[in-house]
């Protein structure tokens, strides 16, 4: 089939709209305008209901730009609708892709009053403090994960309402849901794939299908299976923003996982049918390419494709008070368009964050040098990436199983774990050249670096840690676990965790476990209970990073000013955070982490000093007091220490 060029100027100057599309409601009528600009005739059919029933056909007439629009008087609430379009001699049933509401299974857009939608006192919720992004912790989890254990304590398990639940407690009484978040001590959450997504049937409660989301219908509607009435359109609405809203006066922020790089449906997809061959990117046989791996690629250079991502992140920051995105394979995403979302972001609120994937998941016909990829990050001020350099410095290399990283007795990972401490910005002190992927320093600034020892893809840590050191014992891996924990939680950029890795979380070595059952996926909250060690020790290192900005300095010139490296031996790194600003009362931090199986000595910059973070414990108070200028490290293990002097002011003030 032939298609026009889309990407020229012509087709742009005349069908390229600007203005509202979607379902435009007002109380006393609603304006239904679709962008369709190769369609032979348009057509609205309304229906009495989300699943069921004839529909009933009403003309649309051919408008400014490229779009089709019908005016309907009175209150239609609750309306649900669809587009029929005839293009190319065929007649295609589409949903809306500004569709904000739907019915169950995402197969009819609905037209909602969103001020019904509101939960009392939303209009006047604002979002928790935030003062620059490095302040962030990011906590990533499934909604469903959250609370589908039979041992959670959460009366709607695997519901948007189960993580508004307060005072939640598992096995012997250990809190669970929101107040586990609360306890921890994270700033955000990362809230995986919640827009409607495809493959789960959501008539059927609870759904006998899992999935983690990655496979997008409706972009601008939440994902039903997580409702408690995904019959009723508006249902969905009310309770994500219900769990919003607990979050928030929790004090928690709310990011939100978007997957604008693609579509689950591919020629049968919604924006397909209504625009055939315009919204996805084509290989030089006109096939769809395929740099998601899932078959499609939005053409996001394209600019109403552009627009509508735009429109869409725009519209969660607004009406849901979303803020943060996390950019699923935002390679795939042209810089162009990442910068426009970045500016949008910015007129609504500067603290919004925005992050993701800096690679791609295939081969794309876009141009590297416009793709949103880690060695692009410095054209996207504002935007981060993910710092898989120091994820695999850490634990080892994500697709070999058996390769072990830094705290897991690989050797020759230093640089890399070096370049994760200074957020991967340059520093003189690391030697780029023996970093395990990047050769060069990506980010302007930490900021960009979102520092992680794993996400809800590939093996979990302590799945990784079993794989690569089969030999040894579970107080040795627990060892290794804290160590990673301690460099994430204390280098410079923004820390992210996935939901679990506070209490050592399993999935039974299922590395890619989007379908797999709940009895794999659920958070075992007994394990809270039995690793409350390992919780208390993430739960001081968090505590350590919110109460010390050295911890989070805020420029690059920053870091290689007060951060420095101390000369060390195979398998340690060890520095100093010195005369900091932003009100630090620490004057001298010494960082040190020995990864070897034995004890190391390190020569210390004074003589008195108070440690705050050792293999067993960590927190802002002093565990033990230190004198002379030489500090044994056991195996395995981190060593925080604070100059005596400084701590004991602190202390006193």
């Amino acid at each position: 089939m032939r298609y026009p060029d889309f990407s020229s100027l012509e087709f742009y100057q005349r069908y390229h709209y600007d203005g509202e599309l979607g379902a435009i409601y007002h109380p006393d009528g609603t304006t239904f305008r679709v962008w369709a600009p190769t369609a032979c005739r348009v057509w609205l059919v309304i229906y009495p209901s989300g699943s069921e029933g004839p529909g009933m056909e009403i003309p649309m007439a051919k408008d400014v730009q490229g779009t089709w629009m019908v005016e309907l008087e009175g209150d239609r609430h609750g309306l649900y609708y669809t587009y029929k379009v005839l293009v190319n001699g065929s007649i295609q049933e589409a949903v809306d892709p500004y569709a904000k509401a739907c019915g169950v299974n995402g197969l009819r857009g609905m037209v909602v009053d969103l001020a019904r939608t509101h939960p009392p006192g939303w209009e006047k919720l604002a979002r928790p403090p935030l003062d620059r992004f490095v302040d962030a912790v990011i906590y990533e989890i499934s909604i469903r994960d959250m609370s589908s254990h039979p041992g959670s304590g959460i009366k709607r398990r695997g519901k948007y309402l189960g993580l508004a639940e307060r005072d939640t407690r598992g096995p012997w009484g250990v809190l669970t849901g929101l107040s586990h978040l609360v306890e921890l001590g994270v700033t955000h959450v990362q809230l995986m794939p919640c827009y409607d997504f495809a493959t789960i049937d959501e008539s059927v409660s609870p759904p006998k299908e899992y999935n983690w989301g990655y496979d997008p219908l409706n972009y601008n509607v939440p994902e039903g299976s997580y409702s408690t009435d995904p019959h009723r359109g508006e249902v969905r609405i009310l309770e994500l923003k219900q769990m919003i809203m607990a979050l928030k006066e929790a004090g928690i922020r709310v990011n939100m996982d978007v997957v604008y790089n693609h579509t689950y449906y591919s020629a049968s997809s919604n924006l397909n049918k209504l625009v055939p061959g315009y919204y996805y990117r084509q290989d030089s046989s006109g096939n769809f390419s395929n740099g998601s791996g899932c078959g499609n690629e939005l053409a996001t250079e394209r600019s109403m494709v552009r627009k509508f991502i735009v429109d869409s992140v725009r519209y969660w920051a607004q009406e849901y008070k979303i803020d943060g995105f996390r950019f699923d394979l935002m390679g795939l995403i042209d810089i162009p368009t990442i910068n426009e979302i970045r500016m949008a972001l910015n007129s609504i609120d500067t603290s919004i964050m925005m992050y993701g994937e800096g690679w791609t998941g295939g081969c794309s016909p876009l141009p590297d040098h416009l793709k949103s990829l880690k060695c692009n990050v410095r054209q996207l001020p504002g935007t981060g990436v993910f710092n898989d350099d120091l994820r695999d410095g850490l634990r080892g290399h994500v697709f070999h199983a058996e390769a072990p990283g830094f705290v897991s007795g690989g050797s020759g990972m230093e640089e890399s774990v070096k370049f994760g401490i200074v957020g991967a910005c340059y520093h003189d002190q690391v030697d780029y050249q023996r970093v395990v992927y990047s050769k060069w320093p990506w980010a302007a600034e930490p900021a960009q670096s979102v520092n992680y020892g794993e996400v809800h893809d590939n093996l979990t840590l302590w799945d990784k840690l079993k794989a690569s050191c089969p030999n040894a014992d579970k107080a040795t891996r627990i060892a290794m676990h804290k160590l990673c924990g301690a460099v994430v939680l204390t280098s410079q950029g923004i820390p992210l965790l996935h939901a679990g890795m506070d209490f050592l979380r399993t999935k039974y070595g299922d590395g890619n476990s989007y379908r797999s059952p709940d009895e794999i996926n659920w958070l075992d909250w007994e394990r809270k209970h039995r690793y409350r060690d390992v919780f208390e020790y993430y739960r001081g290192l968090i505590a350590l990073r919110k109460a010390h900005p050295a911890f989070r300095l805020g420029t690059a010139e920053e870091v290689r000013h007060h951060l420095r490296f101390l000369p060390t031996t195979e398998g340690v790194v060890a520095y100093t955070l010195r005369d900091h600003a932003n009100g630090d009362p620490w004057k001298t931090i010494v960082v040190i982490f020995n990864a070897n199986c034995e004890a190391v000595k390190v020569d210390l910059p004074g003589q008195d000093w108070g440690v705050v973070v050792d293999g067993n414990r960590a927190g802002t108070t002093m565990l033990r007091q230190l004198e002379g200028d030489l500090v044994s490290v056991p195996a395995r293990s981190a060593l925080i220490l604070v100059d005596g002097a400084s701590y004991r002011a602190g202390s006193c003030s």
